[in-house]
């Protein structure tokens, strides 16, 4: 997709970024996306560092209500755990045809021993088809999920599994900057 057509894709849709745990800094894709495309807005936590599964859904569940028109969500991490966790608590609502589609980047294994002292109540994983076209993109060699597990939440989720080769954890360390890849990703989800 040429970067006019994906400049076209975009315009239609308000991208909705879900940052994972502490948030998304400077050198992060999401906050690059944040400031180059006019329709991106991220969706602010409450505790970045201590989050609250029930409370992130709220909050995510607002900020789609509120939209206009269609709604995008770019997910990285624990945002992706908080996407299908708001598809399966919210997905049958009116406002929940609103989402077009969903970017699932770096997944994290919240079912892993540990984890639930960083977040609380993102266990087990939902499992569940969800109602709108998604994508997964995983690395090889991410420290928070083995390739494998997302592969098998992709499949769940009915979703297109896009492994991206050795990324880490698919943030700011990844040295992605704007992420080209990705923004074609969302620009074809918005297009249908």
């Amino acid at each position: 997709m040429s970067a006019g057509l994906e400049s076209n894709a975009l315009e239609g849709a308000t991208i909705l970024l879900l940052p994972g745990l502490y948030n998304s800094g400077p050198g992060h894709w999401q906050t690059h996306w944040e400031a180059m495309l006019p329709n991106a807005k991220r969706v602010q936590q409450q505790k970045w560092d201590s989050p609250c599964r029930s409370d992130w859904v709220a909050t995510l569940d607002a900020a789609i209500e509120t939209q206009d028109g269609p709604v995008i969500l770019a997910a990285h991490s624990l945002g992706c755990a908080l996407t299908v966790w708001w598809a399966a608590e919210h997905g049958h609502k009116s406002h929940a045809e609103k989402v077009r589609g969903a970017l699932l980047v770096a997944p994290p294994d919240v079912e892993r021993d540990g984890f639930s002292a960083f977040a609380s109540g993102f266990a087990p994983m939902p499992r569940a088809a969800l109602p709108f076209p998604a994508i997964v993109a995983a690395s090889s060699d991410d420290p928070w999920c083995d390739l494998v597990r997302a592969q098998s939440w992709a499949a769940d989720w009915r979703a297109r599994f896009c492994p991206i080769g050795a990324q880490g954890h698919i943030n700011a360390d990844s040295g992605l900057h704007d992420w080209p890849q990705g923004r074609r990703w969302l620009a074809q989800l918005a297009s249908g």
